[in-house]
């Protein structure tokens, strides 16, 4: 079998997209014995844009994907392997959260101050970006509306680009692993923003294989990620890594939670 892996989920600079690729290099040498005895081989590769096709290939060894498309487009259709631990604020245990923040060239400083504001949201499938201030926005919302306008900007980053550079919006949700990315390695895009609360809680972007793998590669895959971070680190260290858990599937029913939760409040879609 020649497999595939691609990490595309949190490659905010060059620097970190090489760091995320020196961890699947990494694995991939850790792996390379069980590929080896099934005369298997492995290959990094650019996912590209469409990612939800890219998560559903026969030939996926590992990659990252949202919460949010684990429970719906690709529910059944990949396995887990482990759920990242990351060392930054609103991360414990395998969950993180997002931080809404408004641009400053607004006057709000509380969510409910944005009403009648321009929102912006990384994509349609976002947990982070669009699930999570769904439900924030959920209680303040009035027949179905809180926004002005709803904009989709295609990420995070452009997402930020809009609030803090063009000022073509007032307010976003940014999954706040991708923040603290930002804050460290893009500060102007933080310093164009102001943090106006959190999200709620919810588990973190899970890291995937295809149905193919069998059960002994989901573990020598898991062992991998684990022994990566704990001998690496610096590497570790620069992506903000505090280690690996293993979840169930039932461990991701809180994002399904929080979807009905705005739908039951009448608030069905970001408005």
């Amino acid at each position: 079998m020649q497999w595939i892996t691609a990490l595309p989920m949190y490659n905010v600079t060059p620097a970190l997209a090489a760091d995320w690729r020196a961890l699947l290099t990494d694995v991939k040498a850790r792996v390379t014995d069980w590929l080896d005895e099934r005369a298997d081989t492995l290959d990094i590769v650019d996912p590209g844009a469409d990612l939800t096709t890219f998560w559903q290939r026969d030939d996926l060894l590992l990659s990252q994907t949202c919460g949010y498309p684990l429970v719906h487009a690709l529910e059944g259709r990949v396995q887990l392997v482990a759920t990242p631990n990351f060392d930054v604020p609103g991360c414990a245990n395998g969950s993180y959260r997002s931080v809404i923040v408004a641009g400053k060239h607004t006057q709000a400083t509380t969510l409910a101050d944005c009403r009648g504001l321009r929102a912006i949201y990384n994509s349609d499938d976002s947990n982070s970006g669009m699930n999570l201030l769904r439900h924030a926005v959920a209680p303040l919302a009035r027949e179905g509306r809180f926004f002005a306008s709803v904009e989709r900007s295609g990420g995070h980053l452009a997402s930020l680009q809009a609030l803090a550079t063009d000022r073509s919006a007032d307010v976003a949700a940014i999954d706040c692993v991708t923040f603290a990315y930002v804050r460290e390695h893009v500060p102007e895009l933080a310093e164009g923003v102001r943090e106006i609360g959190v999200t709620a809680s919810s588990p973190a972007l899970p890291f995937i294989a295809s149905k193919r793998v069998p059960q002994d590669g989901i573990e020598r895959l898991a062992a991998a990620l684990a022994d990566s971070v704990r001998d690496h680190p610096a590497l570790a260290q620069r992506l903000r890594l505090d280690g690996f858990v293993r979840p169930t599937r039932a461990d991701y029913a809180p994002i399904l939670d929080l979807e009905r939760d705005a739908i039951a409040q009448g608030y069905p879609q970001l408005a």
